[in-house]
């Protein structure tokens, strides 16, 4: 049997058409199948590859702490230097409040243990969040989903957990005494790449600080540089009380973390003792690799300021310049997390399936499925970024005229 007969009929599936393509390489932005053919990976693999697939600086990594000690003991007993080494990197970027990392094996592990935290820290149980908002697939993650559509077949959900309007005076009215915590994303992805207004967000801060409840900003996705700074919450001039990351965090291997206070994340050590507890996480050979790739990073950053990354912002800009097609309704986001609109979800379905063919791997969103999905690794060039747009264009054209 072939491969891919073999993936139908042995792996789980996640929906009735997946893209099933057999990649056996992926180096830079570009992916190659079992034939020989090269696909650009314009969605980063959801955001993970930032610096690019398969790069030798955390390639090298992988294979030194390989040599060295894989798995050792439960997370937290065992001093690991890529776990010290790499949480000392990140608060060393990161506000100081926000000096304690706890590492997860994922981004929806890292949700569930900062919602555990912020009710262990608050004494509180209701927790909010966003319609629109996607923070993972876990039960606790998955009650904070922003639709009903993906939350329904999955009740009971937890309790005591309430749904705001992003960006809307109504959202902050609702914050009060009993909240716990708010968990919200600076940039929507899954609406479509929807950036929270900077005096909307500042007032969310303040309303959180007035009312003793925690601020929990996930940048699962939109952390390391894919906005055009290092954290989306920079450009804003907000801080929260947890920080929730994923995704790049682990420069390609599976890493997820939440990031607080000391004084915040001493509060899962007793009454009970392990209060938060995993076997996997912040594996070394995980961390050795994220550590690698954040080091990576921070070299593509502006040399006079290692949060800014003004080379995004130019591909945005790029991209927004050389994508033109009348039936482009807009363009929304951020850096290089864009949503392109179109009229229609059946249109942009056809687009996306067109592009896969025209070797473009690109996707659509949860809560905006009327748009395409643009997130390249960060290190597309200039001129890459042209001649996607070109053939992006003709996709487009042709997938119109069907």
């Amino acid at each position: 049997m072939t491969n891919r007969q073999l993936f139908l009929q042995h792996v789980a599936q996640t929906s009735p058409a997946p893209i099933g393509l057999e990649i056996v390489r992926a180096e830079g932005i570009c992916m190659w199948d079992a034939q020989g053919k090269q696909y650009v990976d314009l969605i980063s693999g959801f955001s993970v590859m930032n610096i690019g697939h398969g790069h030798p600086q955390v390639k090298a990594a992988i294979h030194q702490q390989v040599e060295q000690y894989m798995h050792l003991l439960v997370y937290g007993e065992i001093i690991e230097a890529p776990q010290v080494q790499y949480a000392k990197k990140l608060t060393e970027h990161l506000p100081a409040n926000l000096d304690w990392v706890y590492f997860t094996n994922s981004g929806t592990e890292a949700c569930e243990g900062a919602m555990k935290l912020a009710k262990r820290v608050t004494g509180r149980t209701q927790i909010m969040a966003f319609n629109n908002a996607y923070h993972g697939s876990t039960q606790g993650a998955l009650s904070l989903m922003g639709g009903e559509y993906w939350r329904n077949a999955y009740r009971p959900l937890l309790p005591d957990v309430r749904h705001a309007q992003f960006n809307t005076d109504a959202a902050l009215a609702d914050i009060s005494c009993y909240t716990a915590a708010i968990v919200a994303e600076v940039v929507q992805a899954e609406a479509g790449a929807q950036p929270a207004q900077r005096a909307w967000l500042q007032a969310l801060r303040q309303r959180c600080t007035d009312v003793g409840a925690l601020l929990i900003f996930d940048e699962i996705q939109t952390g390391f540089g894919r906005t055009g700074s290092l954290w989306a919450f920079e450009a804003y001039g907000v801080v929260p009380d947890i920080l929730l990351l994923g995704k790049a965090l682990g420069g390609g291997l599976p890493l997820g973390a939440f990031i607080a206070s000391r004084q915040h994340m001493q509060q899962l050590t007793f009454n009970p003792v392990l209060g938060h507890i995993s076997t996997f996480a912040g594996h070394p050979v995980c961390c050795a690799a994220g550590l690698a790739g954040f080091e990576v990073l921070l070299q593509l950053a502006d040399a006079a300021d290692s949060h800014a990354f003004g080379t995004v912002l130019e591909k945005e800009a790029l991209f927004r310049q050389h994508l033109q097609h009348p039936a482009i309704r807009a363009i929304h986001g951020r850096g290089l997390l864009l949503a392109v609109e179109f009229a229609s979800a059946e249109l942009c379905q056809r687009i996306c399936h067109a592009a896969v063919q025209a070797g473009l791997v690109t996707d659509w969103f949860l809560f905006a499925p009327h748009c395409l999905r643009i997130a390249p690794p960060l290190v597309m060039s200039y001129e890459q970024v042209a001649e996607v747009c070109q053939q992006l264009t003709t996709v487009i054209e042709e997938a119109v005229r069907k």
